[in-house]
């Protein structure tokens, strides 16, 4: 079984092919700190190849919801310090998401100020979940040069600050609406500056925090996510195709580890201008690093990747959440245990780090005398 085989990954060494793949959990405390139970929620799960982190605000600035972790503060460093001790304690290998939401925030949550963004335009069509409940989205402003470069040197000190917590590298979210993904469509970014106005323009944003991270932690360390069709956030590229091909074709000239794509979620179809198509096949034949497919698999749909030779990992996310033991559960062809779908976005242990392995479904079925 491909899923369950060892595999190198820049410099991680894998015992499977399987990810669990990045998902905000809404655990967090108000001060952007991680607690004992993140360290227990990521440590059962460290039977995965590789762990990839709940999206981490690289900044202050870079805040957009509640209750959402940072690694800007000596604090936060140190609370996330005991998740990777913990994972690493287990033999897992645990990657950090670094994340800036640009104009995915509200002002109710960031001291009274607007969000930062590409260009001064809200995201239509959809509300942001804040403190003090569903909001519409605030007009964002618009980023400046000097604030361009700003963040870009914070992703940098954010991936420095990650290794220094013991994550074992870090990995550039550039989907979902978030930051560089709003400097990638039109619907975001109507500069007509160096990071706007064409499709060379609008990549620059992206490729210089690729460039960046890679230059303070080493390529070996380094990912990126991204959903070339995926439009979660209002982010809609007039010529997605274009802008991911030209994307890919840049990325291939640096020298990093993986490249993570997440396919189109039925829930936020694409607009009727967007190509048809498998984005595995379609973008990840393009690509010279390792690729790993990401959204909406299971065991046999997820073998079937594997065995097509173009992803070299898969990531789980909802199959993640209720089933700590995944890869135990693929190997013996287990039943999956359903996520309870209250308790996936906030709350404390219950729908976090109460859901049983395999093994002790079994013994607790003994137990009530059901077997």
């Amino acid at each position: 079984m491909k899923l369950l085989e060892k595999i190198q990954l820049g410099n991680f060494s894998l015992k499977n092919r399987i990810a669990m793949a990045a998902m905000t959990r809404g655990r967090t405390y108000s001060n952007g700190l991680v607690g004992d139970i993140t360290a227990e929620y990521y440590a059962q799960r460290a039977s995965a190849g590789l762990l990839f982190s709940e999206a981490i605000r690289i900044s202050e600035e870079a805040t957009g919801s509640p209750l959402t972790p940072g690694i800007f503060t000596d604090q936060q460093i140190a609370a996330w310090k005991k998740v990777t001790t913990a994972v690493h304690d287990k033999g897992g290998i645990i990657v950090a998401q670094l994340w800036h939401t640009g104009r995915m925030g509200h002002s109710v949550d960031r001291n009274g100020k607007l969000p930062l963004a590409p260009s001064p335009l809200a995201i239509r069509g959809m509300q942001h979940f804040t403190s003090q409940g569903r909001k519409d989205f605030e007009i964002p402003q618009e980023m400046t040069i000097p604030e361009i470069r700003q963040t870009i040197m914070d992703y940098g000190q954010a991936a420095k600050n990650a290794i220094a917590a013991g994550f074992d590298g870090v990995t550039l979210h550039a989907c979902n609406g978030c930051l560089p993904n709003q400097f990638l469509a039109e619907s975001s970014n109507q500069r007509t500056d160096a990071y706007g106005s064409s499709i060379q323009g609008k990549v620059r944003f992206v490729l210089e925090v690729m460039q960046e991270l890679i230059r303070v932690v080493g390529g070996e360390k380094v990912g990126i996510k991204i959903a070339p069709f995926h439009c979660y956030g209002d982010t809609i590229l007039d010529d997605p195709a274009a802008t991911y091909t030209y994307l890919i074709e840049k990325l291939n000239e640096m020298d990093f580890a993986y490249v993570e794509i997440m396919r189109c979620s039925p829930n936020f179809p694409s607009p009727e201008h967007y190509a048809a198509g498998d984005e595995i096949e379609r973008f990840g034949s393009k690509i010279r690093q390792a690729v790993i497919a990401n959204a909406g698999y299971d065991r046999a749909s997820a073998e079937a990747e594997l065995e097509k030779g173009i992803a070299k990992l898969i990531s789980f996310g909802k199959l993640y959440i209720a089933n700590p033991d995944l890869p135990e559960r693929f190997e013996k062809n287990a039943p999956l245990s359903e996520p309870d779908r209250a308790t996936i976005y906030g709350g404390g242990e219950q729908g976090y780090i109460d859901y049983p392995c395999c093994d002790e479904e079994n013994t607790t079925q003994i137990i009530d005398g059901q077997i």
